[in-house]
């Protein structure tokens, strides 16, 4: 008799098991169409009643996204925002009703987003979602992913490591070591000289190679000891350094020394300066050659 009830209850938990790996699966299945439909075709109206509850709520700070309507709005900034998106469920597994996913989303900021206007720039970030599904739809979703990654990509906010790779910048010019400065330009780096500077005779410069002649090796030939001193960084939004600095030299033909007041403004992308304007009192520049 114990031997016949052990057995029963064998059956019993290999049939238990066998119908929430089905349902697991069942589950897994329908998530990762749906969400790949959403954003990948860019179907929002299937964040509907037949795929998500009623009350499908998104766990987020400082408040709750709750119902179709406002989950759909929510998810409306990212299909209307970017184009090339390509939205990947890297991984997904559960127990019961409960799923995780890792996840990757990757696109263009080519339209509105939450109000922001399009910049562009192309974002590729990853996260995990904690998922509650009901009777076969989805219940509830909580994201778990680098914010601050995000908000850099999109330009919102900047890469602290800007203010870094300036300052470095500087510190090359200041040694001489004029290939580490050139090193630091994107290879379409767009340069500008201050409007009334005689150099200014070839903005925009584009490339590093005409920055190298049309600037740095002028002022070698034409300038002695000049030196950038009193270097102050400032972090913009946008991926923007601001410098505010003095240039100290003196013109070769006339002899005549400058202590300019000078700002830099360096646009940075994936670590690299894409363009940079300059402001310097260019009267005391001219004064200085004649």
């Amino acid at each position: 008799m114990k031997t016949t009830l052990n057995f029963l209850l064998i059956i019993l938990c290999i049939g238990l098991t066998s119908c929430n790996d089905a349902k697991v699966e069942k589950n897994i299945t329908m998530y990762s169409q749906t969400w790949d439909q959403i954003l990948n075709d860019g179907n929002i109206d299937l964040i509907n009643s037949t795929n998500f509850t009623e009350d499908i709520t998104m766990v987020s700070s400082p408040e709750n996204v709750i119902g179709i309507d406002n989950f759909k709005d929510y998810y409306a900034n990212f299909v209307t925002g970017f184009s090339d998106v390509e939205f990947t469920i890297e991984d997904v597994f559960g127990q019961g009703d409960k799923l995780v996913k890792h996840w990757k989303f990757k696109g263009t900021h080519s339209g509105e987003f939450f109000g922001i206007p399009a910049t562009g720039n192309t974002v590729d970030v990853s996260g995990t979602t904690l998922v509650q599904m009901k009777d076969g739809k989805i219940a509830q979703e909580q994201d778990f992913f680098d914010n601050m990654v995000f908000l850099q990509q999109l330009g919102i906010l900047s890469n602290p490591d800007n203010v870094n790779v300036i300052n470095d910048l500087y510190n090359n010019f200041g040694t001489g070591n004029i290939d580490g400065v050139l090193a630091s330009l994107d290879t379409n780096v767009v340069w500008n000289e201050a409007e009334g500077n005689a150099y200014a005779d070839g903005n925009p410069y584009i490339g590093p190679e005409a920055v190298l002649n049309g600037v740095f090796a002028r002022t070698g030939g034409e300038w002695d000891g000049f030196k950038v001193v009193d270097i102050e960084l400032h972090d913009m939004y946008n991926n923007q350094v601001l410098a505010t600095l003095r240039y100290n030299a003196t013109f070769k033909k006339t002899k005549k020394s400058i202590d300019a007041q000078v700002a830099h403004l360096w646009t940075l992308k994936d670590g690299k300066v894409v363009a940079f304007q300059q402001y310097v009192d260019t009267k005391q520049l001219a004064d200085a050659s004649k």
